[in-house]
């Protein structure tokens, strides 16, 4: 028994003429928004207050920022604003050079085991403090680099 697969499922149906439900909601709810602001507000007041209105209600119906909705957009704006973020700052003072720093480098520093083994050899210890700020580190690289 052979069935058919659905193809293009992220593309809404067209149900409303050139319009999806949803485009066609968004706009039915403005247009009823500005009809009860015209029956209870001076035209004036309603051609203010209604242009705002259209026109937001106008994005969410056909704006797409880089592919994605305007209520996703919207939602995405919302929740960053309102969730709390947390700003660290931590300063290290910088060491102070002195002459030892600049002595020539021996076998011992590249491979604190003693003799070197090959491939094999042993490797440097790794602190816990030393992890942290490398994945410190590499965290705000990442940011930086979005």
């Amino acid at each position: 028994m052979q069935h058919q697969v659905p193809q293009f499922i992220e593309v809404e149906d067209k149900i409303f003429g050139p319009l999806t439900a949803k485009q066609f909601f968004y706009i039915l709810g403005g247009g009823a928004i500005i009809f009860i602001m015209y029956v209870f507000l001076q035209l004036w007041l309603v051609i203010i207050l209604g242009a705002p209105v259209a026109a937001f209600v106008a994005s969410l119906a056909f704006l797409k920022i880089n592919g994605m909705p305007f209520i996703k957009m919207l939602a995405a704006a919302l929740n960053y604003s309102s969730s709390a973020r947390l700003y660290l700052w931590r300063k290290v003072a910088a060491p102070t050079p002195s002459k030892s720093d600049f002595k020539s480098p021996k076998k011992s520093d590249f491979f604190p085991a003693g003799d070197f083994k090959g491939a094999g050899g042993a490797a440097p210890k790794l602190t816990e403090s030393k992890l942290q700020d490398l994945s410190w580190s590499l965290d705000v690289q990442q940011k930086l680099k979005r």
